[in-house]
């Protein structure tokens, strides 16, 4: 029976076990030195990989006890409580062997394949969104998954420490077959304005926030200002909520 390697998420486990903010701060873990909110952590993007050469050996033992990693993700869906792990471990080597950026939509888990992209909802706020599980943790028996820093400031849970959260993996596959459908066709309108200006000034505004390609369509006297083209519902539906975020109208998906 193999060991598991010592991982950013095991090593918050054996140094505070990634209770909450108070806990991991006394433990030399923390938030990020850069200051960031919720409105800067963008969703990880869904996509086709091999499974990782490392962290999907079954199985495995930690601290005395044995996990089993699932043959696949598919039909994945569990409620439970979620810890968050930060500054410590950044840029430490995660069970997948990717580097732990605690800037980024990640997450740990005890039996997901490596990777596993999945929406965490938190059901205490009502706020979701879509991380990579990359690292295995958190080994609780109170706890199914360990966010990374940003995705806890997205999701709210950075500061309760823990939260009520729902995970559901993401059928890769299926969004792959999306992605074929909408390649090319589909954008998201954010705004039609009699004013060249105006839409000039959106579009500057989406480009900041990191929501591109912009174009500004005229049709019927008005400037349009799209985003996009998309190649998957899951990105579509990242971006809408980026908007939202920036404090815009939820745009309306358009083709050319």
């Amino acid at each position: 029976m193999k060991q598991l390697i010592f991982t950013a998420a095991l090593a918050g486990l054996l140094l505070a076990g990634c209770a909450g903010k108070k806990e991991a701060e006394e433990a030399g873990d923390g938030p990020s030195s850069r200051k960031i909110s919720a409105a800067d952590v963008h969703d990880a993007v869904p996509k086709n990989e091999p499974r990782a050469r490392y962290g999907n050996h079954s199985p495995y033992t930690v601290l005395g006890k044995t996990y089993t990693v699932l043959p696949s993700s598919k039909g994945y869906h569990e409620r439970g409580i979620a810890s968050w792990y930060g500054s410590k471990f950044h840029g430490r080597r995660t069970s997948s062997g990717e580097p732990y950026d605690m800037h980024l939509a990640t997450a740990a888990h005890k039996s997901l394949p490596l990777p596993t992209y999945a929406e965490v909802t938190n059901l205490d706020n009502g706020r979701k969104m879509i991380v990579k599980i990359n690292d295995r943790g958190p080994f609780h028996e109170d706890r199914i998954i360990d966010l990374s820093y940003a995705a806890a400031i997205k999701l709210g849970v950075d500061q309760t420490g823990t939260a009520r959260i729902d995970v559901r993996a993401i059928d890769v596959e299926t969004s792959k077959r999306s992605t074929v459908k909408l390649a090319d066709e589909t954008f998201l309108q954010v705004g039609a304005f009699k004013k060249r200006k105006t839409a000039d000034d959106l579009a500057g505004k989406m480009i900041a926030a990191q929501l591109k390609p912009v174009s500004i369509k005229k049709s019927r006297g008005l400037y349009k200002v799209w985003i996009g083209p998309y190649a998957s519902e899951w990105e579509i539906e990242a971006s809408m909520r980026r908007v939202v975020e920036l404090g815009y109208e939820r745009p309306h998906k358009v083709s050319r």
